[in-house]
């Protein structure tokens, strides 16, 4: 893993576990989101687990593999060490823990909140998905693919069934792209059903509004609590919301950080709270990075594709350690043309300003093929 805490950091500080999605690294998702600089305004420690080619070779979080999701098992206990890792260096504060995540890194951190609601208090699912939504390689692909609505109830049960918490559960903030050509919009709404049933809320928000011409919804309980958000951002494909010309931007924007004119890392931070009580640190010196370009635009093809593996916690770094594993990541828009490639389907044009949407076609042909030309199924 690597970690990142501002110096002199001191305790009983929130800790925020950051998961970066498919072809990213921990340095990517930091660089584009901005979470270490906000840490040092504000005065928090980042976790950033970095998954390992041994466990899934285009560096996806295994969110579906029954042994990876699983409370005590695989990568969801992985990631738990890591927690516990950085509350004991960073004597951190054990009510204030915080998971949010990119796509794969997004549903895993559904996993983690439905697998450890005791630790967690509040968590951020970007472009994800719901937990325990699929449990082998071709319904993660129709989970991503296919616009679909599951009931609320059983969405619910899955959580409930992950542990045995009985007391309070994580806040969720929930954040999706109109026009995600990758992960439907549907399982946004999906995420959204699958807490207000544990919350034990009404399917209908408390409240609604519009920021920065998006659509924010927020479900409260019945002292005005608010325990759900839900942005969906118009217009936008597959990708992280930022703000790069905000006052106080702390992103950058490139493939899957898309400058839409509002920053999730500040709302997000804001409705965890972190915003209340800020203890401004010194600023870090910038750092250079060594970049690499990957060699392989088909990633997302096998996003879903886990491979069991050891799944061990590695030490921290520091802000030097992540900047020089940082790469340019991928243009969306050649995965999505590589997977049409693959599929036998001619490539659709592209919007030029933001990744958008491809026409719309039958699901099925497109995951069998992608499938079989990632070699998971029998051609």
């Amino acid at each position: 893993m690597f970690a990142y805490a501002p110096e002199d950091l001191p305790p009983n500080r929130p800790v925020v576990i950051a998961l970066h999605g498919c072809t990213q690294t921990s340095a990517e998702y930091d660089h584009g989101t901005g979470w270490s600089s906000l840490a040092d305004r504000l005065g928090f420690a980042v976790v950033y687990p970095q998954q390992q080619p041994t466990n899934n070779p285009k560096n996806c979080f295994s969110w579906f593999l029954p042994g990876d999701i699983a409370r005590g098992h695989g990568e969801a206990l992985s990631i738990r060490e890591m927690i516990e890792h950085a509350l004991m260096r960073f004597a951190g504060d054990r009510g204030k823990v915080f998971v949010t995540g990119l796509s794969a890194g997004g549903a895993m951190a559904s996993v983690m909140l439905a697998t450890y609601p005791e630790v967690i208090a509040g968590g951020a699912i970007i472009a994800g998905l719901p937990y325990g939504c699929a449990s082998n390689v071709q319904q993660a692909f129709e989970a991503m693919f296919t616009e679909h609505g599951h009931a609320t109830q059983a969405l619910g049960d899955r959580v409930r069934a992950a542990s045995r918490h009985s007391g309070p559960w994580p806040k969720i903030s929930v954040w999706h792209g109109s026009r995600d050509p990758i992960v439907k919009p549907s399982n946004g709404e999906d995420i959204i059903r699958q807490w207000t049933s544990v919350h034990g809320l009404s399917d209908s928000p408390s409240h609604q509004e519009f920021l920065e011409s998006h659509n924010r919804r927020v479900w409260s309980d019945a002292n005005g609590e608010p325990l759900i958000e839900a942005f969906s951002i118009r217009g936008m494909g597959h990708g992280v919301p930022i703000a790069t010309k905000m006052e106080e931007s702390c992103s950058f924007a490139g493939a899957f950080f898309l400058d839409v004119g509002i920053s999730s890392t500040h709302h997000i931070s804001r409705f965890w709270g972190l915003h209340e009580s800020p203890v401004e640190m010194p600023r870090a010196a910038p750092t250079s990075a060594t970049i690499q370009m990957p060699t392989d635009d088909h990633a997302l093809l096998i996003a879903a594709a886990g491979a069991e593996g050891t799944h061990g916690s590695g030490g921290a770094s520091t802000a030097n350690d992540r900047a020089q594993q940082m790469r340019p990541p991928l243009d969306p828009n050649t995965i999505i043309a590589a997977a049409f490639k693959a599929a036998g389907l001619p490539v659709p044009e592209f919007p030029i300003a933001l990744p958008g949407t491809p026409p719309r076609v039958a699901p099925g042909p497109i995951i069998t093929a992608a499938l079989k030309a990632a070699g998971l199924v029998p051609r």
